[in-house]
């Protein structure tokens, strides 16, 4: 009995330590540029959801892209309809991880490199890029910005509007975390 109490207290103890590893995010904000002589296109969503591990420094970031919000609402049917196919392609997926983290336990900025894949409308591509955390009381955030080639995940732009949309779009993440419960 004292054998079966004590693994259901390791069991418990283990969990406890693990959860205090991940931090969650479910309004993790992500936004888009693209400049062109012709026009500016932005676009922002904060329906994002987000993980973070302090320990191993896996991250994951996931957004359902047509919840992507722009000032013209052309604009919008187009990216979903013709551009980001989101019937078939619903969500953008980012899962990667911290290049030899630091201790994220530690309040303090950290610049680090995240190693990663992108899934985006159907194509996953290998991104190694910048972000900043920060963990202040306790609590992690994330910023990142990076550049996405529309060519590297089969994204067509029409030939009427090429000149209107960017071959190069910077996306910009930005998640404040809590505790994972």
């Amino acid at each position: 009995m004292k054998q079966i109490i004590a693994l259901l207290a390791g069991l418990f103890l283990t969990h406890a330590v693990l959860a205090q590893d991940v931090y969650t995010c479910r309004n993790t904000a992500l936004s888009f540029f693209s400049a062109t002589p012709v026009e500016d296109i932005d676009a922002t969503s904060d329906k994002g959801l987000s993980a973070i591990n302090l320990k191993t420094g896996e991250v994951y970031f996931k957004v359902a892209v047509n919840t992507f919000k722009f000032r013209k609402q052309l604009m919008e049917e187009h990216f979903n309809e013709n551009y980001l196919e989101s019937d078939k392609y619903p969500n953008a997926i980012f899962k990667g991880k911290i290049v030899s983290p630091p201790d994220l336990h530690k309040d303090g900025t950290y610049e680090v490199m995240v190693d990663g894949t992108l899934s985006l409308h159907g194509v996953d591509k290998p991104y190694r890029e910048k972000a900043v955390i920060t963990v202040k009381d306790g609590k992690p955030a994330a910023n990142a910005k990076f550049n996405v080639k529309l060519v590297d995940h089969r994204i067509k732009i029409p030939t009427l509007v090429i000149k209107n949309i960017a071959e190069v779009v910077e996306v910009t993440v930005k998640a404040a975390y809590t505790t994972a419960t």
